[in-house]
């Protein structure tokens, strides 16, 4: 196998720069290109220069040595930390290609890492879960999958699905012998196994919500005080608030955290009949965000009879997940007092209360993820690949219940139970194709 490099730190400039190297010949090429009065060792840290094919120094630096196989990647692996020059950390780059190594492809250290097994497919995702993660909450969901959390639960159910098939095979292949395992038992054990990957599922959408969030519009008419929510619930004033009808005329997206969920909020130009063409856009993408988000938050001005832009908001979208505030609660209660018997859950208060605050907070929290504290720890499906996987297996398992119920002969289940195992192998990469890694790994940024 060829031996590795690339630059392991964002570009730009930066206290450090770090350049890894990873293969057989790590050390022999990190030699043409770093001199030191201390030889390379095994965890140790020597300080030394770097030069260029021609002999001209580029840096000084550190390099840290870790042999094969104590390794991230399983090989022999040197990290050269350098200054944050850019110049500096593409010269070095460009010495150690020149001395022998091999640029490395998107996310190859980790594909090494894999294929090296010292890491499970699972977790090898998970490390580019983690580098994509915006908030907390979603460092920590993948956290626990780069800790092994999915790979022990579905090395688990695997092991299950494995005994069941070796009590059948000896009662298929000796019927005289053995006698045939009980079919209300059976069923029992393949329930169970399906009641775990039906659990893993269920935390998948809520680990979807951690790394992806929840798309909320803010909507409703002209002044009913959108933008004033948005600010308050970014305590910034991030959108530019007027008593003149019309001045937000397109959709400003921003990001906050409610109970550890990322949730993206759409402030939207007001909705009413308007002759003004530039409004009539912000009009247009607001009904693109009502139509596209998950939730809609509907604000209606409260302190004054319903309007006829706040009637035909609220009717039309009845139908849709929908949390509706009647702000302006200071001022008076007309509109929420004379609201019809569909708003009767409605809220009701200011956005200049902390209160009304905890209120819609708690609303969307209850609307998007049933407002539970999610268990990051969980091992959780990360992604569609994961999700396409459990339900291969769980249709398959499926059949085999199917196959049992029908009171088939018993050898029928034997491929469903195996479908249902490799489908499941896919997961952790137990069982895996060259085109499925290709794609896994492309995801990956250079240098990981």
């Amino acid at each position: 196998m060829s031996t590795i490099a690339a630059l392991a730190t964002p570009p730009g400039r930066g206290a450090i720069a770090i350049v890894r190297v990873s293969g057989p010949d790590a050390r022999a090429i990190v030699a043409r290109v770093f001199s030191s009065r201390e030889p390379l060792r095994d965890r140790g840290i020597v300080y030394g220069t770097i030069r260029a094919a021609d002999g001209a120094p580029i840096d000084r630096a550190l390099a840290l040595t870790m042999a094969a196989p104590r390794s991230v990647t399983g090989e022999d692996v040197i990290e050269l930390q350098l200054h944050g020059s850019p110049l500096a950390a593409r010269e070095t780059l460009r010495a150690l290609l020149a001395a022998g190594a091999m640029h490395a492809a998107p996310g190859e250290f980790t594909q090494r890492a894999f294929l090296n097994g010292k890491l499970d497919l699972s977790a090898a995702e998970a490390v580019a879960d983690v580098i994509d993660a915006e908030t907390r909450a979603a460092v920590h969901a993948s956290q626990a999958n780069l800790a092994g959390a999915l790979r022990r639960a579905i090395d688990a159910q695997r092991v299950a699905l494995q005994t069941v098939l070796e009590d059948l095979g000896g009662a298929i292949d000796y019927p005289d012998e053995v006698p045939e395992p009980d079919r209300a038992a059976l069923a029992a054990r393949i329930d169970a196994i399906d009641g775990v990957l039906a659990e893993l599922e269920r935390d998948g959408e809520r680990g979807r919500l951690v790394r992806e969030g929840y798309a909320v519009a803010i909507a409703g008419p002209p002044n009913a005080g959108k933008s004033s929510l948005l600010n308050a619930l970014l305590a910034d004033d991030r959108a530019i608030v007027s008593e003149v009808a019309g001045t937000t005329r397109d959709t400003l997206e921003e990001r906050i955290a409610i109970g550890g969920v990322p949730v993206r909020l759409i402030d939207t130009a007001g909705l009413r009949e308007t002759a003004d063409a530039i409004e009539q856009l912000g009009i247009a993408r607001t009904e693109r965000a009502i139509a596209t988000a998950a939730l809609v938050l509907v604000v209606i001005d409260g302190s004054v009879p319903l309007g006829t832009e706040a009637r035909a908001l609220l009717e039309r979208t009845r139908a849709r997940p929908r949390v509706v505030l009647f702000n302006k609660a200071d001022r008076a209660t007309a509109g929420y007092d004379a609201r019809d018997p569909h708003e009767a859950d409605a809220l009701v208060g200011s956005v200049f209360t902390p209160a009304t605050l905890d209120a819609v907070r708690a609303a969307i929290a209850r609307h998007g993820w049933g407002g539970e504290t999610i268990d990051l720890a969980r091992a959780h499906l990360a992604n569609v690949r994961h999700a396409d996987a459990v339900a291969r297996a769980r249709r398959a398992l499926a059949d085999a219940r199917a196959t049992l119920a029908a009171a088939e002969p018993l050898d029928l289940i034997s491929g469903d139970l195996v479908a249902a195992s490799a489908a499941l192998g896919e997961i952790t990469g137990a069982a895996v194709t060259e085109e499925t890694l290709a794609g896994i790994f492309a995801r990956f940024c250079i240098g990981k």
